[in-house]
């Protein structure tokens, strides 16, 4: 099976829902696994001791297709680390979008840095509408196929999983118009402002 570390790419790190799956994931790892936040300033730290895992997991969500500045950070200081031969780099990636295909473009970011780094992609999981999912009667899905992206792991495979709210756009667009509004009127804040250009007030 191997020593396995997540690395939380988030910039909300404790904050954020990569967090929540994370701790998802941990539910169905058979040992505890090691965790480290990619805002951490302890890089050196961990990695003097990075060769004892066999997995690496990168967990985070999608930012402008792509993926967040500090997981970028974290994977060009871990090129200049030498890693055990048998490492494999699993990853999660979670998005706001309806549709799981909207996080390829980041998957193949990664697919790209095992391949110059001469490392093996191993197991995959694409979740979208993944701000809300949690939050609703369909979390359900999300451990359901969280389970079996730890038996792949643990079977060796190389697979991409996805999950997702069976919505229809038209749901889903007023789902999360809804969610924003919700969430402006937490921090006093109008569908109007919302709308607008202003920034803080400027």
């Amino acid at each position: 099976m191997g020593k396995l570390l997540i690395v939380n790419g988030s910039p909300r790190a404790e904050k954020s829902n990569s967090k929540k799956y994370a701790e998802i994931f941990q539910s169905f790892w058979p040992e505890k696994a090691d965790t480290y936040s990619a805002v951490s300033q302890k890089s050196h730290a961990l990695f003097s001791h990075i060769q004892q895992y066999e997995h690496l997991l990168f967990v985070f969500p999608l930012y402008t297709d792509a993926v967040p500045a500090v997981l970028l950070s974290f994977l060009k200081e871990l090129e200049t680390v030498p890693l055990a031969k048998s490492v494999k780099i699993h990853v999660i990636i979670n998005c706001g979008f309806l549709e799981p295909k909207q996080n390829e473009v980041a998957l193949s970011i990664l697919r790209y840095f095992c391949k110059k780094n001469h490392l093996v992609f191993g197991m995959a999981l694409g979740i979208a509408t993944g701000e809300a999912i949690l939050a609703t009667p369909f979390a359900f899905l999300v451990r359901r196929k969280m389970k079996k992206f730890v038996k792949g792991i643990l079977a060796g495979k190389s697979e991409t999983l996805t999950t997702a709210m069976p919505l229809s756009k038209q749901l889903f667009l007023k789902a999360s118009a809804q969610y924003w509004k919700n969430y402006g009127k937490q921090f006093h804040t109008s569908e109007e402002e919302m709308r607008s250009l202003k920034i803080e007030g400027e």
